[in-house]
Protein backbone atom coordinates (compact mmCIF):
# COMPACT_ATOMS: atom_id res chain seq x y z
CA UNK A 1 0.00 0.00 0.00
CA UNK A 2 1.34 3.39 -0.91
CA UNK A 3 1.13 6.37 1.43
CA UNK A 4 -1.39 7.92 -0.99
CA UNK A 5 -3.61 4.82 -0.88
CA UNK A 6 -3.33 4.82 2.93
CA UNK A 7 -4.51 8.43 3.08
CA UNK A 8 -7.38 7.76 0.67
CA UNK A 9 -8.69 5.02 2.99
CA UNK A 10 -8.44 7.37 5.98
CA UNK A 11 -10.18 10.18 4.08
CA UNK A 12 -13.11 7.88 3.34
CA UNK A 13 -13.25 6.58 6.93
CA UNK A 14 -13.22 10.16 8.23
CA UNK A 15 -16.79 10.49 6.99
CA UNK A 16 -17.88 8.41 10.00
CA UNK A 17 -16.82 11.26 12.28
CA UNK A 18 -19.51 13.41 10.63
CA UNK A 19 -22.07 10.65 10.13
CA UNK A 20 -24.52 10.93 12.97
CA UNK A 21 -26.51 8.15 14.57
CA UNK A 22 -30.02 8.33 15.91
CA UNK A 23 -28.80 8.35 19.50
CA UNK A 24 -27.56 11.17 21.69
CA UNK A 25 -24.85 11.32 24.30
CA UNK A 26 -25.50 11.97 27.97
CA UNK A 27 -25.10 15.70 27.27
CA UNK A 28 -27.66 15.59 24.42
CA UNK A 29 -25.14 15.81 21.58
CA UNK A 30 -25.89 13.59 18.61
CA UNK A 31 -23.47 10.70 18.56
CA UNK A 32 -21.36 9.94 15.48
CA UNK A 33 -20.84 6.50 13.98
CA UNK A 34 -17.12 6.86 14.71
CA UNK A 35 -17.85 7.38 18.41
CA UNK A 36 -20.01 4.25 18.46
CA UNK A 37 -17.25 2.24 16.77
CA UNK A 38 -14.62 3.61 19.16
CA UNK A 39 -16.55 2.53 22.24
CA UNK A 40 -17.35 -0.81 20.67
CA UNK A 41 -13.60 -1.37 20.17
CA UNK A 42 -12.97 -0.37 23.80
CA UNK A 43 -15.63 -2.85 24.92
CA UNK A 44 -13.80 -5.57 22.97
CA UNK A 45 -10.43 -4.73 24.51
CA UNK A 46 -11.93 -4.80 28.00
CA UNK A 47 -13.14 -8.38 27.46
CA UNK A 48 -9.62 -9.79 27.10
CA UNK A 49 -9.80 -11.48 30.50
CA UNK A 50 -13.39 -12.65 30.18
CA UNK A 51 -12.90 -14.41 26.84
CA UNK A 52 -9.27 -15.63 26.76
CA UNK A 53 -10.09 -17.98 23.88
CA UNK A 54 -11.01 -15.03 21.62
CA UNK A 55 -8.57 -13.21 19.37
CA UNK A 56 -9.17 -9.75 20.79
CA UNK A 57 -7.14 -8.09 18.03
CA UNK A 58 -9.44 -9.63 15.40
CA UNK A 59 -12.51 -8.71 17.46
CA UNK A 60 -11.30 -5.13 17.80
CA UNK A 61 -10.71 -4.93 14.04
CA UNK A 62 -14.29 -6.12 13.46
CA UNK A 63 -15.56 -3.42 15.80
CA UNK A 64 -13.59 -0.70 14.04
CA UNK A 65 -14.61 -1.59 10.47
CA UNK A 66 -18.16 -2.87 10.95
CA UNK A 67 -19.95 0.38 10.05
CA UNK A 68 -17.68 1.56 7.22
CA UNK A 69 -20.60 1.07 4.81
CA UNK A 70 -22.26 4.01 6.53
CA UNK A 71 -19.58 6.26 4.98
CA UNK A 72 -21.67 5.91 1.83
CA UNK A 73 -25.26 5.65 3.10
CA UNK A 74 -25.31 7.32 6.48
CA UNK A 75 -26.72 5.62 9.56
CA UNK A 76 -30.18 4.14 9.33
CA UNK A 77 -31.49 2.89 12.68
CA UNK A 78 -31.96 -0.86 12.81
CA UNK A 79 -35.71 -0.48 13.31
CA UNK A 80 -35.99 1.64 10.13
CA UNK A 81 -33.48 -0.12 7.86
CA UNK A 82 -35.08 -1.98 4.96
CA UNK A 83 -33.69 -4.84 2.89
CA UNK A 84 -33.18 -2.33 0.08
CA UNK A 85 -31.15 -0.11 2.44
CA UNK A 86 -29.01 -3.11 3.43
CA UNK A 87 -28.48 -4.09 -0.20
CA UNK A 88 -27.40 -0.56 -1.13
CA UNK A 89 -25.01 -0.28 1.81
CA UNK A 90 -23.54 -3.74 1.13
CA UNK A 91 -23.09 -2.99 -2.57
CA UNK A 92 -21.36 0.35 -1.98
CA UNK A 93 -19.17 -1.09 0.76
CA UNK A 94 -18.20 -4.10 -1.38
CA UNK A 95 -17.30 -1.82 -4.29
CA UNK A 96 -15.12 0.33 -2.04
CA UNK A 97 -13.46 -2.62 -0.28
CA UNK A 98 -12.81 -4.19 -3.68
CA UNK A 99 -11.00 -1.03 -4.78
CA UNK A 100 -8.58 -1.07 -1.83
CA UNK A 101 -5.02 -2.39 -2.08
CA UNK A 102 -5.17 -6.19 -2.41
CA UNK A 103 -3.86 -7.06 1.06
CA UNK A 104 -6.28 -4.69 2.84
CA UNK A 105 -9.16 -5.69 0.57
CA UNK A 106 -8.63 -9.39 1.33
CA UNK A 107 -8.33 -8.73 5.06
CA UNK A 108 -11.50 -6.64 5.21
CA UNK A 109 -13.45 -9.11 3.03
CA UNK A 110 -12.44 -11.98 5.33
CA UNK A 111 -13.53 -10.03 8.43
CA UNK A 112 -16.87 -9.03 6.90
CA UNK A 113 -17.50 -12.63 5.78
CA UNK A 114 -16.71 -13.91 9.28
CA UNK A 115 -19.00 -11.32 10.87
CA UNK A 116 -21.80 -12.28 8.49
CA UNK A 117 -21.41 -16.04 9.03
CA UNK A 118 -21.53 -15.71 12.85
CA UNK A 119 -19.63 -18.96 13.42
CA UNK A 120 -16.58 -17.82 15.40
CA UNK A 121 -16.36 -16.54 18.96
CA UNK A 122 -15.05 -13.22 17.63
CA UNK A 123 -18.00 -12.76 15.26
CA UNK A 124 -20.51 -13.67 17.96
CA UNK A 125 -18.85 -11.31 20.43
CA UNK A 126 -18.82 -8.51 17.86
CA UNK A 127 -22.55 -8.89 17.12
CA UNK A 128 -23.47 -8.99 20.80
CA UNK A 129 -21.28 -6.01 21.69
CA UNK A 130 -22.64 -3.95 18.79
CA UNK A 131 -26.18 -4.37 20.11
CA UNK A 132 -25.19 -3.91 23.74
CA UNK A 133 -23.31 -0.69 23.00
CA UNK A 134 -26.44 0.81 21.48
CA UNK A 135 -28.43 -0.14 24.58
CA UNK A 136 -25.82 1.31 26.90
CA UNK A 137 -25.78 4.57 24.93
CA UNK A 138 -29.55 4.81 25.09
CA UNK A 139 -29.43 4.30 28.83
CA UNK A 140 -26.89 7.12 29.07
CA UNK A 141 -28.89 9.52 26.91
CA UNK A 142 -31.79 11.58 28.29
CA UNK A 143 -35.06 9.66 28.17
CA UNK A 144 -36.83 12.44 26.28
CA UNK A 145 -34.47 11.84 23.33
CA UNK A 146 -35.76 8.28 22.89
CA UNK A 147 -38.40 7.53 20.29
CA UNK A 148 -41.41 5.58 21.51
CA UNK A 149 -40.29 2.35 19.84
CA UNK A 150 -36.88 2.59 21.54
CA UNK A 151 -38.54 2.18 24.94
CA UNK A 152 -39.79 -1.24 23.90
CA UNK A 153 -36.65 -2.08 21.93
CA UNK A 154 -34.39 -1.42 24.92
CA UNK A 155 -36.28 -4.09 26.85
CA UNK A 156 -35.64 -6.89 24.33
CA UNK A 157 -32.88 -5.87 21.88
CA UNK A 158 -29.76 -8.04 21.92
CA UNK A 159 -31.12 -10.80 24.15
CA UNK A 160 -30.73 -13.39 21.39
CA UNK A 161 -27.17 -12.39 20.49
CA UNK A 162 -25.84 -12.78 24.05
CA UNK A 163 -27.42 -16.20 24.68
CA UNK A 164 -24.20 -18.05 23.77
CA UNK A 165 -22.40 -16.60 26.82
CA UNK A 166 -23.32 -16.60 30.50
CA UNK A 167 -21.15 -13.52 31.06
CA UNK A 168 -22.80 -11.52 28.27
CA UNK A 169 -26.24 -12.72 29.37
CA UNK A 170 -25.49 -11.33 32.83
CA UNK A 171 -24.26 -8.06 31.29
CA UNK A 172 -27.51 -7.83 29.29
CA UNK A 173 -29.47 -8.27 32.55
CA UNK A 174 -27.52 -5.44 34.19
CA UNK A 175 -28.18 -3.21 31.16
CA UNK A 176 -31.88 -4.16 31.30
CA UNK A 177 -32.00 -3.17 34.98
CA UNK A 178 -30.53 0.22 34.05
CA UNK A 179 -33.21 0.57 31.37
CA UNK A 180 -35.98 -0.33 33.81
CA UNK A 181 -34.63 2.17 36.36
CA UNK A 182 -34.53 4.85 33.65
CA UNK A 183 -38.07 4.11 32.50
CA UNK A 184 -39.17 4.28 36.14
Amino acid sequence: MTPKEYLEILHTAEKLKDTTRHCTTSKRRTESVAEHSWRLALMAILLRGEFPEADINKLTAMCVIHDLGECFTGDIPTFSKTDKDRETEDRLLNEWVGSLPAEISSYFKALYREMEEQKTIEAKLFKALDKLEALIQHNESPLDTWSENERELNLTYGTDTVAFSEWLTELRKVILNETLDKLG
